[in-house]
């Protein structure tokens, strides 16, 4: 694996992240079609299993896809809420499993950069959620957009999702790189989706950090820390589940992907949930 950025893209803005309340937990990805969103809402179903109060909000801006996910329809989104047509209570709706969802419109071109006025209607409902909940999980775009890199800079912790390929890999390195370089990130817990054998996830987290140990330097000088929070292996439930836009701890919870995506709902809330 070379080093694929020379030159990162210029910062985007910083935010100050909400403090108190819900632990924010940005999930993302270097590029599209890793299983980020199937993550965000299964995590967030195994978590409130767990009895934890759950917010999914969908800061995949201009395309997002929670709602086909989930197979909801909803007649009020983020676009509503921002020009002041619908409150934040009339946006917020419960979900299949439990969890609560803060959905976005998808094709919204105004929303693909990140203007004052997005950031600024971002940030207010970002902080008025806060107090609701014990997690957020901020399902972002994919990559390292403007846009996306402001959602990540809300979040106390990031979990970027890979898969075994390269292609998933080399961007997962990249967007990790910006976190680390532009954010100060010191430490990101990485999911390793769609493996093989049992193992292959660390052994990829392990690779990952030779690359960003040889090529990458913080500012402060503390290289960036990966920690690999687990595996979810390749699952013919997970592609049937998707396909029927359902919850795959719903419609097949003893199958290995479910229980994979379990035993990571239970170190979320051991090692992130409640932490100062």
């Amino acid at each position: 694996m070379t080093d694929a950025l020379n030159t990162p893209p210029p910062s985007a803005p910083a935010a100050q992240a909400p403090t108190g309340g819900a632990r924010i937990i940005a999930i993302t990805s270097g590029k599209g079609g890793v299983g980020k969103t199937f993550v965000s809402a299964n995590l967030a179903a195994a978590l409130t299993r767990r009895g934890l109060r759950v917010l999914v909000l969908d800061a995949d801006l201009g395309l997002a896809n929670l709602d086909v996910v989930l197979n909801l329809h909803p007649k009020i989104t983020l676009h509503d809420v921002f020009t002041g047509k619908s409150t934040l209570d009339d946006a917020v709706v419960k979900a299949p499993g439990g969890f609560s969802v803060l959905l976005a419109g998808s094709g919204m071109v105004e929303y693909s950069r990140l203007t004052p006025e997005v950031r600024d209607e971002f940030l207010r409902i970002v902080h008025s959620l806060v107090p609701r909940y014990d997690v957020i999980l901020l399902d972002t775009g994919a990559g390292i957009s403007d846009v996306v890199l402001f959602a990540v800079s809300l979040a106390a912790e990031v979990l970027v999702v890979a898969t075994p390929e390269p292609t998933s890999l080399t961007d997962a390195y990249a967007a990790i790189k910006v976190l680390a370089m532009q954010q100060e990130r010191k430490q990101v817990r990485v999911v390793i989706n769609q493996t093989a054998r049992p193992g292959d996830g660390r052994a990829i987290t392990g690779q990952l950090q030779q690359v960003l140990d040889r090529f990458v330097s913080t500012q402060s000088g503390h290289p960036v820390r990966l920690l690999h929070l687990g595996d979810i292996p390749s699952d013919q439930a997970v592609r049937d589940a998707v396909m029927r836009r359902q919850l795959l701890l719903t419609t097949t919870p003893g199958c290995p992907a479910a229980l994979a995506i379990s035993q990571l709902a239970g170190k979320v809330e051991e090692t992130l949930v409640g932490k100062p």
